[in-house]
């Protein structure tokens, strides 16, 4: 590419010239949006008129509100190289007159418009009006914007948008702020919605998130979810995410944002209140421990773990925020989910591959020939799909038995999904020889007779008794059960 024209040289002969046509009519009588083309073809033209000499094609943006704005024009050559030029005043000019005759085609006027021509005369105008956030070099500062909402008022702003200019604040939450709120919530009574039936357990919904980033990962996907040490990651490719962060003492904090969720849309467009996300939360719930849609006023869920249990405040349920969660929700969704990484149509084999992988990671036990049954392509990550899981506490590195906690877990979830009333927050466990015996105690005042007890063995798999059967008689069964299954997959029996 060359240097510019100097005006000794005429410009190429464009198609889209006026010249030896009838003077166009005055702006006020052309209707809108044959105005709108026609300013558009005449910055075309005069971007055309000073491109360097050699361009072949140019690609143009404007992205402008009143009160300023960011424009230049990428000029491509034959020689794929390419040169960028800020317009000169009177074609951003140009672009201001036509982006206010172009407001009367929409809700109000555009707030980015890329304008692509050849030297044939192809010409191809795009306008964006925010329906997905800005490139960050062409997002302007929210004073700009709110500038121009006063002089151009429209009926609705993209959630995105509205929170960038709106959101003042409202859902950071500060440490040195948090213990404060959280103290007043309790003086006032207010108190956080126990969580039942939303999502798993969080060591379950824990090693589900990390099966799931183990195989995107393997199939060197840049999309689906990642383990980093004590946090799961998820941006969904609709915009929509969560962050998962694991904290001592058995808590944990999950939350993100639907993409234009309702909630915000009212809040934002419609003035009503902002959703009370934190309502009686602890003080530990805090902007260190929140996703980054928190800063930026897109947060539109926040559960926390303690205790056992999920807690929420104003937050939606979970059916509606499977757009930004991974397929946690059971071990066959978390399944079919690994199983799809691996191939779009995947046979009986690596669907039951798959669900043992799934298995074996719920009872911490993940060992790397599980993860190489899966994931066998030659071009699979293995060592990156055993890292994932590794981060999240799961292979098993040495033989051993299944924690004491992460069995009362898996007791926990298998209960809540057989939908039965039992007492989940109490549970309790002794240890067997290869395994656990996990049940509520009764209390003093109780009389239990024929309540449920669960065995859940070393390998994950759990088995339900009663009282009216002695703990001494079953475990004999269990333990010879297990051996069989061990003897079985040493054998290579399927189980």
């Amino acid at each position: 590419m060359n240097q510019p024209h100097n005006g000794s040289t005429e410009p190429p002969d464009i198609p889209l010239t006026l010249d030896g046509h009838p003077p166009p009519p005055p702006a006020d009588v052309i209707p809108a949006e044959p105005r709108a083309t026609e300013l558009a073809r005449e910055i075309a033209r005069e971007l055309a008129r000073v491109g360097p000499v050699g361009w072949r094609r140019l690609e143009a943006h404007f992205a402008i509100t009143v009160v300023g704005g960011v424009t230049y024009t990428l000029y491509h050559g034959d020689d794929d190289r390419v040169a960028r030029l800020e317009p000169a005043a009177e074609i951003v000019e140009l672009a201001r007159r036509q982006r206010e005759v172009a407001a009367a085609l929409g809700d109000g006027p555009w707030w980015r418009m890329v304008l692509r021509f050849d030297t044939g005369g192809a010409l191809e105008v795009d306008y964006d009006y925010g329906a997905e956030p800005f490139p960050e070099d062409q997002l302007l500062l929210p004073e700009a914007y709110l500038a121009d909402l006063a002089a151009f008022p429209r009926r609705r702003v993209p959630v995105w948008l509205a929170a960038y200019v709106g959101h003042g604040e409202r859902q950071r939450r500060p440490a040195r702020q948090a213990g404060a709120w959280a103290r007043a919530d309790r003086e006032a009574g207010v108190a956080p919605v126990h969580s039942t039936g939303d999502f798993p357990a969080l060591p379950v919904l824990w090693s589900r998130w990390a099966v799931i980033a183990a195989a995107f990962v393997a199939v060197g996907s840049a999309w689906g979810p990642r383990i980093l040490p004590a946090l799961g990651v998820f941006e969904g490719a609709s915009r929509s995410g969560a962050t998962l962060y694991v904290l001592p003492g058995d808590r944990a904090v999950l939350s993100g944002g639907v993409w234009n969720a309702p909630e915000l849309d009212a809040a934002y467009n419609d003035g009503a209140p902002m959703p009370e996300l934190y309502a009686g939360a602890p003080g530990w719930v805090a902007d260190q421990v929140l996703n980054p849609r928190a800063k930026r006023g897109t947060l539109s869920f926040c559960y926390w773990w303690e205790h056992g249990s999920w807690f929420r405040g104003g937050s939606a349920p979970a059916e509606r925020l499977t757009a930004a969660v991974p397929g946690v929700w059971t071990a066959q969704t978390a399944a079919a989910v690994v199983a799809d990484a691996v191939s779009a149509e995947p046979d009986a084999r690596q669907r039951a591959a798959a669900a043992d992988l799934v298995a074996a990671a719920e009872s911490g036990v993940v060992s790397p020939d599980t993860v190489a049954a899966l994931f066998d392509d030659p071009a699979d990550d293995v060592d990156g799909a055993l890292y994932q899981l590794s981060l999240a506490g799961l292979v098993l590195e040495e033989p051993g038995r299944l924690p004491r906690e992460r069995a009362i877990a898996l007791v926990r979830e298998h209960i809540i999904g057989l939908g039965a009333g039992y007492p989940v927050a109490e549970l309790v466990a002794e240890r067997l020889s290869v395994g656990w015996m996990v049940f509520a105690p009764t209390r003093p005042e109780q009389i239990a007779i024929g309540r449920a007890i669960f065995y859940i063995a070393d390998d994950g798999v759990i088995e339900q008794s009663s009282s009216s059967t002695a703990p001494s008689r079953y475990t004999e069964g269990f333990e010879r059960r297990f051996h069989d299954r061990k003897t079985g997959a040493a054998a290579g029996v399927p189980r």
